[in-house]
């Protein structure tokens, strides 16, 4: 039974691996996107999310998915978007 749930839970983290590696493009579009028609935002959160988004980008250039998805996606909660 164990070895039936490891092996189960590899399989997830290997084919949930290239969808988190697709998905950071897409969000890092639709931050740059968001950013072009000058948001409604804080000059300190537009700083924010201005880090973010090149943490998001060098993480996901180093094969960090999860962690690049889910820094890009704590801009896009500052932006409003989804």
């Amino acid at each position: 039974m164990i070895k039936k749930s490891l092996a189960l839970l590899v399989l997830v983290a290997l084919f949930s691996a290239p969808a988190f590696a697709k998905s950071c493009p897409l969000q890092m579009k639709k931050i740059d996107k968001a950013l072009a028609k000058n948001p409604t935002i804080s000059a300190g959160q537009f700083a924010k999310v201005k880090e973010l988004r090149a943490l998001g980008e060098k993480e996901h250039k180093s094969r960090e998915h999860r962690e690049s998805s889910s820094t890009l996606w704590d801009a896009m909660d500052i932006l409003g978007i989804s």
